[in-house]
């Protein structure tokens, strides 16, 4: 499946946004490196309310989440030898909401955005509110995109579509015929490429989307 990487600038931050499993993930990495760096991520993790939030995000979302492994971080939270990445949360729970990703560029932690906005919170309310806005903005620029595509080729479409409807009644209907005869002819060559036209813009409108 295509990966999708875009870019957003919060507050002088670049902001690495990923479209993983039909959603999008937001870089933690990025995130915390604007305020001292990734250390942050995993003394965010150490605490009993995140432990808490990601679980209970996790058993709405997956299926597959592992309940008792959950439990027994919550109860080990709050410890002072108590250290979780992550990767250790991923491995343990089979979660989906953090992902880790691999590679000098583009890797690092990502999160659901439920879960980064919850992470924006902690590091700064000012922050998570200026990262939920330029979310937002690249959201409606993606739909707005997406929406002229989709009127550019229905555009098309009908100018095709008169085009070669023209051509038949020029081409492909002898003029012998009766009144009713060409009426006939015409409506099942008109319908036949209504179709092909119709199934050559889904696919184009379907390629589009996966490009935006």
């Amino acid at each position: 499946m295509k990966q999708k990487k875009s870019i957003i600038h919060v507050q002088g931050a670049e902001i690495t946004i990923l479209s993983l499993r039909d959603d999008d993930y937001i870089s933690l990495t990025n995130m915390a490196a604007k305020f001292g760096g990734e250390d942050l991520i995993y003394s965010w993790m150490r605490n009993r309310n995140t432990i808490e939030f990601l679980g209970i995000w996790e058993q709405l979302h997956n299926a597959d989440f592992k309940g008792g492994e959950f439990d027994t971080f919550k109860n080990q939270a709050g410890l002072n030898s108590f250290h979780l990445t992550p990767k250790k949360w991923i491995e343990a729970t089979q979660a989906i909401g953090i992902q880790s990703k691999s590679g000098r560029y583009g890797g690092g932690t990502f999160a659901h955005k439920d879960l980064a906005f919850e992470f924006g919170s902690w590091l700064s309310p000012e922050f998570k509110l200026y990262l939920i806005k330029e979310f937002q903005r690249l959201k409606d620029d993606e739909n707005d995109r997406l929406n002229l595509n989709w009127n550019l080729q229905r555009t098309l479409a009908k100018v095709n579509y008169k085009i070669h409807t023209d051509a038949i009644k020029e081409k492909l209907i002898p003029q012998w015929l009766s009144k009713e005869s060409i009426n006939m002819v015409y409506a099942d060559e008109a319908d036949m490429l209504n179709m092909a036209l119709s199934l050559v813009g889904n696919k184009t409108i379907k390629q589009l989307s996966k490009n935006l």
